[in-house]
This record gives structure tokens, C-alpha cells and sequence, in this order.
């Protein structure tokens, strides 16, 4: 993509003339940088340049008050970083570096500063982007949090990505490429895979000590002399992007039993990650939970992992990182334990005899676990979905789902995921269906949205695969964006229902606390905290038809459409952290006092600085809903 189209397509310079936008091009050079560079470091002096990526990926990465150099954001083609400098005169507040070899445009800084003369709103999303308040504030609340370095080496490999610890560049071969040179390549470069791969750098797959071994020296009707890497190589080798976690690649490799992963940027090899790379962070406590859970063959095991999951909260907590991203890990952490107690209880059923019908059928997952927004104390939200089976076998299928069902549901309060008090739960009938039944259900909600089936709606849209046939989960899906394009006064309907509860903040900035005698003088970052964010986030990607998990995910999407705004985004994002953090905290402090961990807390028991933290991000939110009650009220204008 060029400089000019580059500019065109990204805020803050998309609003420029076209003349403005070739000028900069013209003022601009081109350089490259090799992978694993610094291009600049934090708190370095400004080098007096804008990058914009041309080709390749760069990870902007902070310090820690540990001193743990910690990635807290990529940026790829087409992305710019080192504004920061640019219009404040300070130096860097993080650093750059590249992930793979990258190519630059560097805009000069002097050609900006002349630019935003005659368009001072380049200044303003600088300056603005620098001095945001809540984003501030959050920092310095999670700065003076920091722990000891132990605790952050501790989370450290759970927060590594593999552009981190990838190999890279990647020893490759052709197809055609004879055998006997790829053993004695692996030989002289002691390594044990070679990845084969087309002339534009596209994998095609890969040859390993194993292969070699299987398929040539312990065949007979194979010629060692002639052959080739494309006639022993496995295809379709399994590979992962350079920002996957760390946690996320060691837990796959392990269940697909594979020692080698290839690594691309869509589509294109940018390194490989070996099981023993992985294997280095092995020995941490939080790398050994993951571990544990696949290990597991009694629900009771699985009581002693759920148990494990405050303290690699706690060890995540101490990073001065995204709390958004902690909260997926949690959530990562917690889905592997529900997906192993469905395997469990399921062979436990089939050890007795039990036939599981020949359907396909999938387990979901609802509300903040379909979000991948689960803390410490997530109860069950939780369905099955199945194929569109023939009436005569109804008294087949319920034979088998619905104990299964019940002995699903009770292990998993067990493990410590208590039941739904709504009773949003597989061993319900109504969280239980054929794909048409599902059809005809949401259909009711939506044509029909009376405050409890809306209210049902809230949780269920927020759905997702956790064991099964996760094509049943995208067919259902399609069906949610159906209903939703036909009846667009649904959208009302949920937005009326959501904004009956208000934020707890008075006009003179007071906390409105709670009165009712279990929580009383307390308020739930949660229900009058973080779901503001999400409801409303949810139903602007509902109305475009757009698919994203995370709440965090869903507002970028919402910047990509140009529904809100680069900066609007980021005040949002921040709020909605901030509530994370400060519940992650307070459950954290409530598990280890012995208790069960909730979302609710005395807010005058934070600090000034918190307590401004908190006030702050409850604006953001309370914007937030205004305008989303705009929005949403024009459907009926």
C-alpha cells in the first residue's frame, strides 16, 4: 500500500486534501529494518520522524517497574508509530521494535508540524492521544500497584507471544528438494524440522527428524537417493500467527502432540517455534496450570486447577499491561477446565454404557465466558446446540443429553462455577435445541422482546463453541444476524431495557451505593460498572452484522467502520480497564481472605486516586450511553 493511499485511509490524516497527503509522500524516505530491531527505545530522544509501516509487523513494547520488557500493542502494514514525540517534545513513552523485517515510510517531523498549521486537528489527535485523562489515571493507578520482579517474572511467559521467542529467519527447502540434502541440512544445523515452501514464501509443509525417519529409512519401497521433501513432508502442517500467546501455542502443541509450529503473517513463514522453546517457561507455576487441566482425569482435579487460578491472577495482575488481555488469559485458563469437565463426564457416561447419538452437537458458552471476559468468579452460562435431527429420534437424543446434561451441570458447580440464577443452563430445556428450534426461539425473542426475553438475549448473543461442532455455532450465528436485520427494533428494545440502571454517580460526583441488605452500602463494578461498556458495544455490532468476541475487539472493529472514533475508542477502552482492574483486584483480595470472589466493592475504601480513576470511567461509560440511546432511538423516528 502506498504513503498517500496510507494516509488517506487513517485518522488523523485521512481529513487532508490529496495535495497535502503527496506532499508528505514527497517529504517522506523509505527504510528498512531487520527483525528483532530497536528502531527506538523507550524514553530515548525523539528521532524526529513518523513511521509508517510499509511492509512487516513492529511490537511496541514498555519496561515494567521490574524492568520487564513487556509488548503492548502491534502494529502492522499500514499502521504508524512514534507520534508521541512529535508534538509534546518528550521523548518516547514506549519502544518500537520489529517482530519480522520491516520496511518504514519516515515522515519527517518538521513537514507535520508545517502541515498541522493550516489542519490543527493533526495536534489535537496527538496531543489528545498523550494527555487523555482516564488513560492517565489508569496508568498511575496500575504503576503504583506494581509488585515485586518475581511476581512479574512469574506472568511473564504467560504473556509472551511467539514473535518473542521465534525462530526466525526459518530454514526452508523447495518440494523438489532431494532428501538426502535435508538430513544433511538438519545435521550441520542442528536442527530437527525444515519447513518446504513455494517461491513466493508459502508453506507448503514440512519435513521433520520424524518424517525422515517413518517415511524413509523405515521403508523399504522408498528410494532415499531420489527422493524428495514433497513426497515425505506432512501438508497442511498446523501453524499460528507471531501475536498468539505464548500459553495458547504450548497447550495446543501439546494436545496435537506436534514438536515443531510454523509461524505466519497471513500466509507468509516468519518463523517456527519448537515444544522445547516452549518447554524453557515450563517450570512456572502458571505454565504448569494449563498442563495440569489437560492432565486431569476427576472432576477433583479439576477442583484443585480452579483453586490454582488466583494465583496466576495475581502474578498477571503485578504487570503494568492491559488488565483486557489478563482477563482473556483468566478466561483462556477458565474454558480449558470446562471443555476437560465435559470430556470427563461424557466418558464417564460412556463407561456406563451410555451411547452418545450420531449427531453433531456443540457446547456453548455464554456471556462474559463467550466474551472471554471471565475473572474470578464467572458462574455457568452455558447450552447445547444440535444438528436438525429427525423427530423419531427425539427419545434417542434426550436418553443420552439430558443426564448429561445434569451431571455436566452439577460438576461444574462442583469445580466451583456456580449455577445460573436465572438458570441460563444446559440442563435447562430452554438453553437445549435442534438448530431450528434455536431458530424459532431467538425468532420469539426478537419479534416478540418482552424485558425477560430480552434480558435472555443479552446473555445469549454473547455465545461461543467450547467443545463439539463449532459449525453449529457459526449456523447459528448467521441465524442471530438474520432476525436482527429483519427486526432492527429490537435493537430499541434491548437499548430501553439496558439503560433503565444508570451509573452510580451523582451530578455532584457522589457514588450511589447500593441499599438492599445483602450488598448494602456497596456498588458492583460490574452490573453498575463494566456492562454498560459491553451492552452497548454489543449492540452497535449487532446492527452492522459483524462478528468479534471481545469487548476490545468489538471497538476496534466499531474504529474500522468509522461508528466511533480513534479517540472515542481509546477513552472507552480505558474506562472499560479500569473497571477491570479494580475488580480483578478486589476479587483477588476476597479469594484470599477465604471468600467467595464478587464484583462488588466499598468504593470510598479506594484511594483518591482510584476513587478518581473510578468516577472517571463511570463519564465515560455514562457518554457512552447517551449516545448510544441516540443512536439506537433514530430506529424509531
Amino acid at each position: 500500500m502506498g504513503l498517500v493511499k496510507t494516509l488517506a485511509e487513517t485518522d488523523p490524516f485521512s481529513q487532508l486534501p490529496t495535495e497535502v497527503c503527496a506532499e508528505i509522500n514527497r517529504a517522506a524516505s523509505v527504510r528498512k529494518f531487520p527483525a528483532q530491531t530497536h528502531i527506538f527505545n523507550q524514553h530515548d530522544p525523539p528521532s524526529g520522524y513518523l513511521y509508517v509501516i510499509k511492509s512487516g509487523i513492529v511490537e511496541i513494547v514498555v519496561l515494567t517497574p521490574g524492568g520487564v520488557e513487556m509488548i503492548v500493542d502491534y502494529r502492522k502494514e499500514g499502521s504508524f508509530f512514534g507520534g508521541t514525540p512529535i508534538f509534546t517534545d518528550q521523548g518516547y513513552t514506549a519502544g518500537a521494535r520489529t517482530a519480522k523485517e520491516t520496511e518504514c515510510y519516515l515522515i519527517p517531523q518538521q513537514v507535520l508540524v508545517e502541515t498541522a498549521r493550516s489542519y490543527p486537528h493533526i495536534t489535537e489527535y496527538f496531543t489528545k492521544a498523550v494527555y487523555s485523562r482516564i488513560r492517565n489515571l489508569y496508568a498511575d493507578m496500575v504503576s503504583e500497584h506494581a509488585q515485586s520482579t518475581l511476581a512479574q517474572v512469574e506472568a511473564y511467559p504467560f504473556k509472551k507471544r511467539l514473535s518473542e521467542i521465534m525462530t526466525t529467519p526459518v530454514d526452508t527447502c523447495s518440494p523438489e528438494t532431494p532428501v538426502k540434502d535435508l538430513a544433511v541440512q538438519m545435521t550441520r544445523r542442528g536442527i530437527g524440522a525444515i519447513l518446504v515452501c513455494t517461491k513466493n514464501n508459502r508453506l507448503s509443509g514440512i519435513v521433520t527428524e520424524h518424517d525422515l525417519v517413518a517415511k524413509v529409512l523405515a521403508r523399504d519401497n522408498i528410494d532415499c537417493s531420489t527422493a524428495t521433501a514433497a513426497e515425505v513432508m506432512t501438508t497442511k502442517p498446523h501453524s499460528m500467527s507471531p501475536d498468539t500467546f505464548m500459553y495458547e501455542a504450548a497447550a495446543f502443541m501439546m494436545g496435537q502432540r506436534i514438536k515443531h509450529l510454523p509461524v505466519l503473517d497471513r500466509g507468509e513463514i516468519v518463523g517456527i517455534v519448537t515444544l522445547q522453546d516452549l518447554m524453557k517457561y515450563r517450570s512456572q507455576k502458571s505454565m504448569l496450570l494449563v498442563g495440569n487441566i489437560s492432565k486431569a482425569r476427576t472432576i477433583e482435579d479439576l477442583i484443585a486447577a480452579r483453586s490454582e487460578i488466583v494465583k496466576v491472577a495475581k502474578a498477571l495482575l503485578s504487570e503494568s499491561r492491559s488488565h483486557v488481555e489478563t482477563m482473556e488469559i483468566i478466561s483462556y485458563i477458565h474454558h480449558r477446565i470446562i471443555r476437560r469437565a465435559y470430556e470427563i463426564v461424557l466418558n464417564d457416561l460412556q463407561r456406563q454404557g451410555k451411547q452418545l447419538p450420531n449427531i453433531k452437537h456443540c457446547f456453548i458458552i455464554m456471556g462474559s465466558g463467550g466474551r472471554k471476559e471471565m475473572l474470578l468468579g464467572p458462574d455457568q452460562d452455558n447450552g447445547f446446540i444440535y444438528e436438525d435431527f429427525a423427530d423419531e429420534r427425539r427419545g434417542e437424543v434426550d436418553a443420552f443429553f439430558v443426564p448429561f446434561a445434569e451431571k455436566l451441570v452439577s460438576a461444574l458447580a462442583r469445580i466451583g462455577y456456580p449455577r445460573c440464577k436465572g438458570k441460563v443452563m444446559a440442563d435447562n430445556p430452554l438453553w437445549r435445541g435442534r438448530l431450528a428450534e434455536w431458530q424459532a426461539r431467538i425468532g420469539d425473542w426478537i419479534s416478540v422482546p418482552e424485558p425477560q426475553k430480552v434480558r435472555y438475549s443479552s446473555i445469549f448473543f454473547d455465545f461461543m463453541p467450547i467443545a463439539g461442532d463449532a459449525t453449529l455455532c457459526q449456523d447459528l450465528g448467521d441465524i442471530v444476524h438474520l432476525h436482527i436485520k429483519n427486526h432492527p427494533i429490537f435493537l430499541y428494545h434491548m437499548m430501553e431495557l439496558d439503560f433503565k440502571h444508570k451509573v452510580p454517580l451523582s451530578l455532584i460526583g457522589r457514588f450511589t451505593l447500593e441499599r438492599g441488605k445483602e450488598h448494602k452500602g456497596m456498588l458492583s463494578l460490574k452490573q453498575a460498572g463494566s456492562i454498560f461498556i459491553v451492552d452497548c458495544v454489543r449492540m452497535f455490532l449487532l446492527e452492522q452484522q459483524i462478528d468479534a468476541t471481545t469487548t476490545s475487539e468489538r471497538i476496534d472493529q466499531l474504529v474500522k467502520l468509522r461508528i466511533f472514533t480513534a479517540e472515542t475508542a481509546e477513552h472507552i477502552k480505558a474506562a472499560f480497564e479500569a473497571f477491570t482492574f479494580l475488580r480483578l483486584r478486589n476479587e483477588i483480595a476476597l479469594s484470599e481472605q477465604g471468600k467467595f470472589p464478587t464484583h462488588y466493592l466499598d468504593p470510598y475504601s479506594l484511594s483518591k486516586n482510584e476513587q478518581d480513576l473510578l468516577k472517571e470511567a463511570y463519564r465515560v461509560a455514562s457518554k457512552l450511553q447517551d449516545s448510544t440511546k441516540r443512536h439506537f432511538s433514530k430506529v424509531i423516528s
